[in-house]
């Protein structure tokens, strides 16, 4: 089989945030580049990709806006259903119809519980026509997906000059002791509560706001706030290069932050009956700062009472786990890596 002629559907409906969309366009993107698959990303509502990728549309991968009445069309070798949405019937049909079937993938959320390891690559039969869809789950071990991570991040990160990225964003020259933060959250973040203690730091702290509304910066005590535009996805690696310390949330950041080998705090998506605490609880039981880590990421997430001085007194015993976690990490093969070799078997 020639692998890089390989068409691959990826299908994503944007429930909210940036997540759904900037994991579908990073997994699309480097399958486009490195396995010179030919990609359609059909997605709901582009919205927020054209704020994460504003080039999208001029490759390498087809964007197709998922109509609300599916017109046919031939299905693709590799058919992704990105976090469970519901491919069009009509779709589907045409999958059966197929002489070879497609390799029909579930890609689920990312989470570190344990039973993520009995559900990935799980086939699920359709009720009646002849398909088998495979449940796919990123994680972090050998009993998983594993992370998406690109050919060229070493590359990327080698070539990162912090220097040039400061001038290009108006932060004056690192002080002695300054502490560079970055923060992304979800709304109603504790930061107001925190900023109070930033500004009695001992050391200067200067915050970075990716995305802020705030059209200038403030001072406050030994607190410096900078707002920075919208960054495509691609170059928001390099605010976590920069930055000591990087506030993430939802999976796609959170992802890169642990590829950036940085001390890190998640805020994870809220949901229901505090499940989201469980998911934090399992990532933190993985991680080798977890002890460290568990009441101030509790205490970011609603939990407890906020204590910056003791968690910035802890950030210098957190950057050696956090580049030992990495190099964990990096031991595993990519997300993408493990999904072409898994879909590439099904076609066989």
């Amino acid at each position: 089989m020639n692998t890089d002629k390989l068409r691959c559907d990826i299908f994503c409906a944007v429930i909210d945030n940036y997540g759904d969309a900037g994991v579908c366009w990073r997994l699309a993107r480097q399958l486009a580049l490195e396995y010179r698959w030919r990609v359609r990303l059909w997605i709901d509502d582009p919205a927020p990709l054209y704020r994460l990728a504003p080039d999208c549309a001029a490759g390498p991968v087809d964007l197709r806006l998922w109509p609300d009445t599916w017109q046919g069309t031939d299905p693709a070798d590799v058919v992704i259903e990105a976090f469970a949405c519901e491919l069009p019937a009509a779709y589907v049909e045409a999958m059966a119809a197929r002489v070879r079937v497609p390799a029909w993938i579930n890609l689920e959320y990312l989470s570190a519980e344990a039973w993520v390891a009995g559900c990935h690559m799980l086939p699920s039969p359709h009720p009646y026509l002849p398909l088998v869809k495979h449940f796919f789950f990123p994680g972090f071990d050998a009993f998983s997906g594993g992370l998406l991570r690109e050919s060229d991040y070493d590359l990327r990160r080698s070539a990162f000059d912090e220097a040039e990225f400061r001038a290009e964003f108006t932060l004056p020259p690192r002080e002695p002791e300054e502490l560079l933060v970055s923060l992304f959250a979800y709304p109603h973040h504790r930061l107001p509560e925190m900023m109070p203690a930033m500004a009695s730091s001992p050391r200067p702290i200067r915050l970075l706001l990716p995305g802020s509304s705030e059209a200038a910066g403030r001072e406050q005590g030994s607190l410096s706030i900078h707002p920075l535009p919208f960054l495509p996805q691609v170059r928001y690696d390099e605010i976590l290069w920069a930055c000591d310390l990087n506030f993430v949330r939802g999976e796609d950041s959170f992802a890169r932050a642990q590829w950036a080998a940085k001390p890190f705090v998640w805020h994870i998506y809220p949901q229901a009956d505090d499940a989201h605490m469980i998911k934090l609880d399992a990532f933190l039981a993985r991680h080798p700062a977890g002890a460290l880590l568990t009441t101030f990421w509790h205490a970011w997430n609603g939990r407890d009472r906020l204590d910056w001085p003791l968690f910035e007194a802890l950030l210098p015993t957190l950057v050696e786990p956090a580049q030992q976690w990495e190099k964990q990490l990096r031991a595993l093969p990519d997300l993408t890596a493990t999904l072409v070799h898994f879909c590439l078997a099904r076609l066989k």
